[in-house]
């Protein structure tokens, strides 16, 4: 087949055996899915349609078109094997033999050089099975690259929308305020086997493993949503395809960060102009997120549903019934993440450019306000519980009274991870900082009792900024680090399993609504219905606990001991309980004593074939009991973290590394 491409130049597809060449258009069959007219009898799903239902006349006899299939039909005997071999040149003199011996010497030269590449990668001390799970994670994050194009104003017009029509009606066609949007882009797609498309909370988990593999990939895919062509006007971040309106977790910040230490690992020193970048562009986001999600100005934020989809007693991207507002915990601690992740980026900024230590000043401020909002001394209304020692969601009504809305969920954990620590010489090299800091934050003395961010310096002069002090921090991880609540035998659940048999009921505007714990799959038509945040695990909500932990222990070292599990006995530091975590949630993939992996459930085709039993699938989310895959069965995107977790020393596979370097950020 002979491929000519405007950019690309002309190209030679070659098999080396007779198979029978299927032409059509890579155009939409307009006439099956919108009764319209197609541009051409041959459209892409032709190929379809002629090899499962013998459709002669849905491919181009002409042997000509944008797409093309070489079908091969083999017949096997018991125990017999048979390859196909297709091979795909450019100008200038083919091999001799292209489908030959030089076939052969090219895939073995491809084979052997990515064996080094990994080698190279993957930690030495893994055991042959961990290092088979992070090979195949990083394989996968690498797989997942793909070319996404939306014109949104092209395709507006197309849908007869004039976005500059200041008199034309109310579209309910998506999109329409995002009509700058012009996407041309590689991006690292969450589950490639299905239509393109991103998620920009889950580009930037993405980022993590890609970091370890090509950084300057991930350089591209922190920078890319931040563009002028991305970024709405207003200084939103597009969400997701369906809906850019709607809201992920401003996690691109951290990102960031992981992405700049990583490189400074790798190279030496981190690329300053592109955390420079980014800062500035996180900036106008950052203040789009304080005009447009905090309604009342009170610090307490909201977002909808935040990645969560069905987490929830009522679903977060509507408006509530019958009026009122819904302030949640967990938009609150991302907002106070989000300070503490600006904060770092100022304060290494300023290392070269004093400038910058008024902009770190300015987000540590903004923390001390999130924190005394979310305190109880402001009084009725505060997202924690001092009887229960946990963070739940705060409706407020339109006359202004409160209720909490006591779902136990990741939502409630949310707030310990609102943590950073930071090195004592950033007070060597502008030791105004602190005096300027504290002075400001005292003027508010009795509405932070709880908050960690006094500036006393731990015994390596470090020091903290936290949502949580350490009798409130205590009182979490006892809730979090119980095995009947949170603590799952392969990590923690996104809802605590107490809802099992004490299910959260609650009556508002004469509906009945009613939250579960759900280990598997959602019985909740929210959002489509096909994922379930009432009780599985989750690879992001584990990785920014795992790091809060981290962070956690980086100021209180080996003096913070806590039970893990809860009522086990046993006493651990804030390392130990991320590296026991960090265990669970890689024994997910890794074989058993029984030689089973948990991923697999009870698929017995892939649990006890050895042609199947090594190669894995990356799900989107996991049993919460039991581990077995669910959801997108190839959703590599962010369950690809598992990856950074084997350099998180004891995961269980013999890997040792700096737990900064697993979780940095």
């Amino acid at each position: 087949v002979r491929v000519r491409h405007p950019e690309l130049g002309e190209w030679t597809l070659r098999a080396d055996r007779s198979a029978e060449l299927l032409f059509c258009e890579n155009e939409t069959n307009n006439a099956r899915l919108f009764g319209a007219p197609n541009a051409s009898p041959y459209v892409k799903d032709g190929i379809n349609d002629f090899v499962v239902h013998g459709a002669a006349d849905a491919v181009n006899p002409q042997w000509t078109g944008t797409k093309v299939a070489a079908r091969h039909v083999l017949e096997l005997g018991p125990g017999e094997r048979a390859a196909v071999r297709l091979r795909l040149t450019g100008r200038g003199a083919a091999p001799a033999r292209p489908l030959g011996a030089d076939f052969t010497r090219v895939v073995d030269a491809r084979r052997e050089e990515a064996d080094r590449f990994y080698a190279h990668v993957i930690p030495s001390t893994l055991s042959p099975d961990g290092a088979n799970v992070m090979r195949q994670a990083l394989a996968g994050m690498l797989w997942g690259k793909q070319y996404y194009e939306y014109d949104v104003h092209r395709w507006l017009r197309e849908h007869g929308i004039n976005p500059w029509d200041p008199n034309a009606p109310a579209s309910p066609l998506r999109n329409v305020m995002w009509f700058h949007m012009l996407a041309g882009d590689v991006i690292s797609m969450p589950d490639k086997w299905e239509y393109p498309w991103f998620a920009a909370w889950d580009l930037a988990f993405h980022c993590g493993p890609l970091a370890l593999v090509d950084v300057d990939f991930a350089k591209h895919q922190v920078e890319l949503l931040l563009l002028t062509r991305f970024m709405h006007p207003n200084g939103q971040i597009p969400a997701y395809e369906w809906n850019f309106s709607d809201v992920n977790p401003p996690v691109t910040a951290w990102a960031a960060l992981y992405v700049y230490e990583r490189e400074a690992e790798i190279r030496g020193k981190g690329d300053r102009a592109f955390l420079e970048r980014v800062f500035h562009r996180l900036l106008t986001n950052f203040t789009w997120w304080v005009n447009r999600k905090d309604p009342d100005d009170r610090n307490l934020f909201q977002g909808g549903f935040l990645g969560l989809d069905n987490i929830g007693i009522f679903d977060r991207s509507a408006p509530m019934p019958g009026g009122g507002t819904l302030e949640q915990a967990d938009g609150t601690a991302w907002m106070a993440l989000y300070c503490q992740w600006m904060l770092q980026m100022a304060t290494e900024l300023a290392r070269e450019d004093e400038v910058y230590v008024d902009m770190a000043l300015k987000f540590a401020a903004h923390f001390g306000f999130i924190a005394a909002a979310m305190n109880p001394a402001l009084g009725s209304g505060s997202l924690w519980d001092e009887e229960e020692g946990f963070y739940y969601d705060v409706l407020r009504r339109p006359d202004g009274s409160t209720v909490e809305l006591k779902v136990r969920s990741l939502v409630g954990l949310l707030p310990l991870c609102a943590t950073t620590v930071f090195e004592g010489d950033l007070l060597d090299r502008h030791p105004e900082f602190l005096e300027r800091l504290q002075s400001g934050l005292a003027r508010f003395e009795d509405a932070l009792p709880q908050l960690a961010m006094r500036g006393e310096a731990n015994p390596e002069g470090r020091r903290i900024a936290s949502l949580v002090d350490e009798e409130r921090l205590r009182r979490i991880l006892t809730v979090m680090l119980d095995e009947d609540e949170f603590f799952g035998p392969h990590g923690i659940r996104a809802i605590s399993r107490r809802h099992l048999d004490q299910p959260v009921e609650f009556d508002w505007q004469g509906q009945h609504y009613e939250v579960r714990y759900l280990p598997a799959e959602s019985d909740s038509g929210m959002f489509g219905g096909n994922s379930n945040w009432r009780g599985p695990v989750w690879f992001p909500g584990n990785f920014i606990i795992l790091r809060g932990l981290v962070q956690l222990h980086r100021y209180y070292l080996d003096r913070f001991r806590i039970e893990c599990p809860t009522g086990s006995g046993r006493e651990l530091n804030l390392l130990e309980v991320a590296t026991e975590l960090g265990a669970r949630l890689a024994s997910i993939f890794t074989k058993d004593q029984s030689g089973r992996r948990p991923v697999f459930g009870g698929i017995e085709k892939f649990q006890c074939d050895p042609h199947w039993q090594d190669l894995l699938l990356f799900h989107e989310y996991f049993h919460g009991d039991n581990g077995a895959g669910l959801g997108a069965s190839h959703q590599t995107g962010w369950s690809g973290l598992v990856a950074n977790l084997f350099l998180l020393g004891g995961t269980g596979v013999g890997a040792r590394r700096d737990a900064d370097e697993a979780v940095a950020g």
